[in-house]
């Protein structure tokens, strides 16, 4: 059942849409509220310490999670299947003999990175390619902590530096296909390039096993799950309809169920509006109600693909056109890191959770 009829029918006094937006908003405070064992009949569920807030905002949206804590984004060391010897690990070109416990690890994309993060085997990480943005290179990811950020570089994703890679000594060299010749990478280490798969969590379990940690990332995969059930309660997920949107130099990508944050957001049982309830897709202008009708939401969630999707962003973002949405005009829109939210991994899919259980059903600082 739509949100807007859960508050029809709870409120029975909807009057128009502008009055229902309000109401709406309203409810969801209070189930959230319910949720965490905060009284909704003395209105306690509206004040200001009972809603997180951020200090800077981009056109008029506030910046999710600039005061994230990664001190602990990778965790301890996770123990190994085995302690000793080797493992056959299957990959897309054959089986590939690797150490049962990896202790020098050469990382070629940022899904091996986080996989690596997770298991807590960061401290091992030789060398790792640097993600491309805008036109050229950039930093690893900021949610990965500040370990990851002094790893040094041996190139970039599909465009790997093969003489850096030996250089570093790995006794594992991890990635997906497509990210160096499998070839020349063996010849300098053994080399598991896992196939590519719509589904994180595959990739993620693929990266554990050639890890020699099955059962770890098992276990990492059903916490994750915990956790995103423990989110969609305490946030009334199930009462909020999330729009999530992504910025690119010439138009806005609508995320749908197809997506990374789609998918994480599915985990928690959040609701998404009718419109986004498949594959993604691109509008081009927000000149029309039925245009606009497309990245409407209780809540707009918004990303930028490198500087010239900011750029574009803040340009729509000023616009009349996203004025006019509701959950802007009732600030309800909010920017968040687009290395989490059009991400893949374990790490960034908790990452995630930690937005959605901070904003999901708070006001915009406005």
């Amino acid at each position: 059942m739509p949100v807007i009829e859960v508050v029809r029918r709870r409120n029975t006094c909807t009057r128009d849409r502008a009055q229902a937006r309000h109401l709406r908003a309203g409810c969801l405070l209070l189930a959230a509220a319910v949720a965490t064992l905060t009284a909704c009949g003395n209105g306690s569920g509206d004040n200001a310490s009972s809603i997180v807030r951020t200090t800077t905002s981009i056109a008029g949206a506030d910046v999710v999670g600039i005061d994230r804590d990664t001190s602990n984004a990778c965790p301890l060391p996770s123990n190994p299947d085995q302690a000793t010897g080797t493992q056959t690990v299957p990959t897309p070109t054959g089986n590939v003999q690797v150490p049962a416990d990896p202790k020098r690890i050469v990382v070629l994309d940022t899904a091996a990175l986080d996989a690596v993060c997770a298991l807590g085997l960061w401290q091992r990480v030789q060398g790792a390619t640097v993600p491309i943005a805008g036109a050229g290179p950039t930093s690893q990811p900021a949610y990965l902590g500040y370990g990851m950020q002094v790893v040094p570089s041996v190139g970039t994703p599909g465009a790997v530096d093969v003489a850096k890679i030996s250089a570093r000594q790995p006794d594992l060299i991890l990635g997906t296909a497509g990210d160096g010749n499998a070839d020349a990478l063996r010849g300098v280490a053994p080399t598991v390039l896992i196939g590519k798969d719509p589904s994180w969590q595959a990739s993620f379990s693929a990266f554990a096993d050639a890890l020699g940690r099955t059962g770890a990332g098992a276990k990492a995969i059903a916490d994750y799950h915990t956790d995103a059930q423990n989110v969609g309660a305490a946030t009334a997920a199930k009462l909020s309809q999330a729009s999530v949107l992504r910025f690119d130099g010439k138009d806005t990508q609508v995320q749908g169920d197809d997506s990374f944050a789609g998918r994480v957001m599915a985990d928690a049982g959040v609701q998404r509006p009718a419109a986004q309830r498949g594959s993604s897709f691109t509008v081009t202008s927000l000149n029309t109600t039925d245009e606009r009708d497309k990245v409407e939401g209780d809540a707009i969630f918004v990303m930028f693909d490198g500087p010239d999707g900011k750029t574009y962003g803040q340009q729509v973002m000023h616009s009349d056109d996203w004025k006019k949405l509701g959950a802007v005009s009732d600030n309800r829109s909010f920017v968040v890191d687009d290395t989490i939210w059009h991400g893949s991994g374990i790490t960034a899919a908790r990452a995630l959770l930690d937005d959605l259980r901070s904003n999901l059903n708070s006001y915009a600082g406005g």
